[in-house]
Parts: C-alpha cells; structure tokens; sequence
C-alpha cells in the first residue's frame, strides 16, 4: 500500500489541549464519566456521589437489577424513523427521562443546580430541584430552565415545609414530588470514613485527598459560600450544614401527604421504595403517581431494586397513574426496560453528577446526550418505533 493510500485511511486527531474538553470527549459512556469524575473530584466528593448505604447491598443489587434482563427485539420493524418523546405528568418531554432531585449539588461542582437546570432545558427533559438544593427556589427559577419540579423533604419545622410548596407553586415549579424514604438519614460508611459528615470531621488522608484537586478548590473559592437556601429561608452559611443534619421528621405520616395534597393543586408524586400496597394507597389518597426509589442505595440498604417494583406496581396502580423509577440507570436500554416493564419514565441522578463533576455544565449535556442516544439506538434495534409502541409491547420485548 502507498504512502498516500495510508494517510486516506489513518486520519489522525489533533491532540486536544483542554484538559476539560478533552476528559469528556474521552467519555463514551456514563462509566466513563464516572472515571472521569474520580480524576477531577475530590475523594470525599466523589465517595459521597458513587456510595451507597451501610454494605452497600442495594447500590450493587440496583445495577445488577438492570442487567439481568434480556430483551427479545422484533424484527424487520423499519424503524428508520423514532420518535423518543414521552408524556410525563401530561406534559411532553424529549426522552422518558427525568433528572432526579441531588443535595448538595455545588459541592459536586460550583456551578451546581443552574448549570443542571440549563443543560436540562436543552435536552427538553424535567429537573427536580432537592430541598437539600444549594440553590432557591426563586434563584433556580431565575435562571435559564425547561421543566422544573421539586422535591419535598417533610421537616419537623411544618411551617417552613408549608412555605416551601408556596415557593414552589408561586414561582411555576410543575410538579411537587414528596421524598417518603428519609425519616431518618441512612448511614453511608464512605462519608464517616472519609469525614464528610454533618458537621464535617475531615482526617489527615481526606485533607491530602482534597489538596491534590487544586482546579477543584480554586471553582469553590471563587464562588459564594454554599449553604441549603431551602430550609432556613436563606439562612447564613454558618447554619447551613448543621441545620441539613436537624431537618428530617421521623414521625411524619399519611397524614402529611394529605395536608400537602390540599395545599399543592399541581401534580404530585410520592418518591420512595413504594411497594404495590403503598402505591396504591398513594393513589388513593389523591396523589398523581409514585417515584419508585430506594434512594440509589442511600437510606435503607438490602432494600428491594425498584425496576424490579414496576410491574406489580403498574399493575396495581392501573394505567392512568404515573410511574417513574430510578436507582441504578446508567444507560439508555436501562430507560427502553423502565418503561417496557411499565413506567412513564426512568429518573437519573448520579449519572448526571458524573458528568457535572467531569465537566460542568458540558459534562451535565454530555451525559444526558450519551442516555438520549443509547435510548434511540435501543428503540431500533428493539423494533419499535415511539415511546407508546415501547410501553404497549413491553411483556413481549423483555424477558
């Protein structure tokens, strides 16, 4: 072969110089997002993004819970043409994919909330702001944003739960989504070893794991202090990490969710590791639908993988009430599953914090192109050609 004839085939790339163009272009999937997101993290904040609770029995278990599925695709389907919108919450989104609520996301990076609220309106898809959120209400709102929802943790201060669904409805949040899994917070080993604690008690090892992210701390130091706006009303930063610690309620009950019920008249879901029984008493109690979660292997560990929840609770909620499911989606056929075995739509949130950790705002876009296109793909070589085709034939793609 000539020389010439080499150079046709053998295109080589020009190095890319930006380290941070660069880690994410390196990216081709969430997996390696999360590499990417270890090299650029601090281990603290990338332990407390990526563990799970106590053996971490259940982070394990979500993903495995995903992967053991098989599909059986249809063939000859033409499938030339899809169509990867769906309906949530009767409103129309650009993949069945939700970005699910995260605390303490600017610690993660310092652009934080805004950054995840922006890249989501440019993919067209819902973003749930925590009440554990280093952003307000009003500030998130305030920015550039698709679709915002948010997430409820119910506090021993009523008061102040009450005004957070005020704020919510006053500034045009679409949906109000009750967290029902954190009575208590669940014991994450990771942070106790590494000191990322409420208060903080960092050791000599995490100190030395900090230090050696210098691009990390020179974001954080140039940014405003963080603090959680939502359950002090904006309180000073002093209070802000203790107050997290004081927030949840382990005596809250159906009861409360009745209460918000007559104060939120927008959409409303129960988020939590909702069994068929619950679901439907969900359902029951005026409540639009369920997120079913165990937190992603955050509170309560050995708890069931909800993707392995949906079928029984579709089939006890019936087709009217929405389903969302999230722990463990890291790939669009994990989305393409969700919704075959019966959900509206999947939700992700470490998926997402990789790629803020990896890159920002880019990262954020990165990550939810990578599940947008995995999700296509799988829709084609599935043999369906629309997200209702998806849902319909479902007991007959999946095994």
């Amino acid at each position: 072969m000539k020389p010439a004839e080499i150079r046709a085939l053998v295109r080589l790339k020009p190095p890319e110089l930006r380290p941070g163009v660069r880690r994410l272009a390196s990216a081709h999937d969430i997996d390696g997002l999360r590499s990417a997101a270890r090299r650029a993290s601090p281990r603290p904040v990338f332990d407390y993004v990526d563990g799970g609770a106590d053996d971490e029995v259940s982070l394990r278990a979500n993903l495995d819970a995903f992967r053991r599925r098989r599909f059986v695709p249809r063939a000859l389907a033409g499938v030339a043409d899809v169509d990867a919108t769906a309906q949530i919450l009767g409103r129309s989104s650009a993949l069945p994919l939700v970005l699910a609520p995260t605390g303490l996301t600017r610690m993660m990076h310092s652009s934080g909330e805004t950054a995840v609220a922006a890249s989501a309106a440019r993919a067209g898809l819902p973003y749930a702001l925590s009440t554990l959120g280093t952003t307000s209400i009003a500030d998130l709102a305030g920015s550039p944003h698709g679709e915002l929802w948010f997430q409820l943790y119910i506090g021993h201060d009523r008061a102040r739960t009450a005004e957070l669904v005020d704020e919510a409805a006053v500034h045009g949040y679409g949906a109000l989504v009750i967290a029902v899994d954190t009575a208590v917070s669940g014991r994450r080993l990771r942070d106790t070893r590494n000191g990322l604690t409420l208060p903080p008690a960092l050791n000599l090892k995490s100190l030395a794991g900090i230090g050696i992210r210098p691009g990390y701390w020179l974001r954080m130091l140039s940014s405003p202090g963080m603090t959680f706006p939502s359950l002090h009303g904006g309180a000073a930063p002093a209070r802000g990490l203790t107050g997290a610690a004081t927030w949840f309620d382990p005596s809250i009950n159906w009861t409360d969710v009745a209460d918000i019920r007559r104060r939120w008249r927008g959409p409303l879901l129960l988020k939590g590791p909702l069994g068929p029984a619950d679901a439907r008493r969900a359902v029951e109690a005026g409540v639009d639908g369920v997120q079913l979660s165990n937190h992603g292997g955050r509170q309560l560990d050995r708890s069931a993988a909800p993707i392995d929840l949906v079928a029984a609770v579709r089939a006890e909620v019936g087709p009217q009430a929405t389903v969302i499911v999230d722990s463990g989606v890291r790939n669009g056929a994990d989305i393409a599953l969700s919704v075959a075995l019966g959900a509206d739509a999947a939700a992700v949130g470490r998926a997402y914090l990789y790629g803020l950790m990896a890159g920002g705002e880019a990262g954020v876009d990165r990550a939810l192109g990578i599940l947008g296109s995995e999700f296509r793909r799988t829709m084609q070589l599935l043999g369906v050609t629309s997200v209702a085709e998806l849902r319909a034939q479902g007991p007959d793609l999946v095994l």
